[in-house]
């Protein structure tokens, strides 16, 4: 099974609600976005069926996207959000394959890169990051910490700590990143277990 057909399958089978991500309140993805004062041009990578989405709205930020590689993901958000979605740029795309057409000022990824295992995968979305967002830009990524778990909705996952992901992102020619601000949070899933995350707000400095 491939990546798409693997996430069209989560959402087939499960209620956005039930998801082991799901957050009924994004908190520390909002207070990031907030901190890091960019009111428009966020685009929020493997947004899917999140509710960040609608809280940007509500708070009056503008030229807002969601990519996600799940159309079933993207059509929950889209009818729970009904006129408002026609203010959202909606984007299906593999993350790894996306060709913006235009850059972005804010780059929010909750649990998308930790997903790619294989090297030529986190290379092809660095190289997309680059394409995509504005030098001077900002990122918001979260991921699993190291003592998260290994595996997430039946697949391997890579686990970060801010070495690590920095290593990534300026050794891959994805531009040069530099870290602002990292906050730890355990997330409690639907069924109660708590999962380790940490995340980081990092600036391109070129």
């Amino acid at each position: 099974m491939d990546r798409k057909q693997h996430w069209e399958q989560v959402y087939a089978e499960k209620n956005a609600k039930e998801v082991s991500w799901y957050q009924a309140h994004p908190e520390i993805s909002l207070e990031l976005i907030k901190t890091s004062q960019q009111k428009k041009g966020i685009i929020d990578v493997g947004g899917g069926a999140s509710v960040l989405i609608d809280k940007l709205l509500e708070s009056a930020y503008q030229n807002l996207a969601v990519l996600d590689i799940s159309a079933a993901a993207l059509r929950i958000a889209q009818q729970r959000l009904g006129q408002n979605a026609t203010q959202i740029q909606w984007i299906e795309s593999d993350v790894t394959q996306f060709k913006a057409t235009e850059q972005f000022n804010l780059w929010h990824d909750r649990a998308v890169f930790h997903f790619l295992t294989e090297k030529s995968d986190r290379a092809a979305y660095l190289q997309v990051l680059r394409n995509s967002l504005k030098p001077g830009g900002c990122v918001i990524m979260a991921a699993f910490a190291i003592a998260g778990p290994e595996k997430c909705s039946g697949l391997d996952i890579v686990q970060y700590d801010a070495e690590k992901l920095l290593k990534e992102l300026n050794g891959q020619h994805a531009g040069k990143f530099t870290l602002q601000e990292q906050v730890s949070e355990n997330h409690k899933t639907p069924t109660g277990k708590i999962q380790a995350f940490t995340y980081y707000r990092m600036q391109r400095t070129a």
